[in-house]
């Protein structure tokens, strides 16, 4: 979690506080150290965040203190609300619980006359048909990717022969009626695309890509682009 995530939400549990929260607490909650904890209340206090309390005693947040409102137009409401539950036809559990947590995140901050636009949006968003993958965690493969790692995968095709594979994530496709994942293959040495529920096993490797993720990315998405105009 990030600090700046983190902070945010020591501020969110005290707001709904009846008494106080002890640090022990509020690392259980966060899944942190007690002394995270101390070193986050000392940093909301010094940004000025009413927070009273001491160590051992508890923390509460000084009663009539709010979060500004965050200044959304109606159209940028909507479209927050509509790519959350975009997000949530995805897959993918590990977005499907970001997008939750967006919306929780972004109602609570919103001023009344804009909050229900989030909660009772005038609109529906249908489910996706992709298949959910049982042999990866889809979030071990953006984390990948983000950190421009190699993936080793068991691979089952389309006619249900097996292949062992160490490939270098490049970008997640969400489709209406697939997931994919697009790499570099080192078995065939070029580009390959695997659907996700078609993986058997995945684990990221160690071993970091040996070219410049950045323009591996820019060959890769310049390849969908070309193959695109063809159509």
């Amino acid at each position: 979690m990030r600090r700046a995530d983190r902070l945010f939400d020591i501020i969110q549990m005290l707001r709904v506080a009846v008494q106080p929260i002890t640090a022990a607490m509020i690392a259980e909650r966060l899944e942190v150290t007690v002394r995270t904890v101390y070193r986050d209340i000392a940093t909301l206090q010094a940004r000025r965040i009413p927070i009273e309390g001491a160590p051992g005693l508890g923390y509460l947040l000084r009663r009539g203190f709010d979060l500004p409102p965050l200044m959304f137009t109606a159209d940028e409401v909507d479209a927050i609300a509509v790519g959350a539950r975009l997000v949530r036809r995805l897959r993918d559990p590990g977005l499907q619980s970001a997008a939750e947590s967006v919306l929780a995140k972004v109602t609570t901050a919103l001023p009344d006359a804009l909050r229900s636009g989030i909660m009772e949006p005038t609109f529906l968003v249908s489910s996706g048909s992709a298949a959910m993958p049982d042999g990866v965690d889809l979030s071990d493969l953006r984390r990948a990717i983000r950190e421009t790692r190699k993936v080793r995968i068991a691979y089952s095709d389309a006619e249900a022969k097996r292949s062992e594979r160490i490939v270098w994530p490049i970008a997640m496709a969400y489709y209406v009626d697939v997931t994919v994942l697009g790499a570099w293959c080192e078995l065939r040495n070029d580009f390959r695309h695997f659907r996700v529920e078609r993986i058997i096993m995945a684990s990221v490797l160690n071993d970091l890509i040996p070219v410049d993720g950045q323009r591996l990315t820019e060959r890769w998405f310049a390849l969908q682009r070309e193959r695109a105009s063809d159509v």
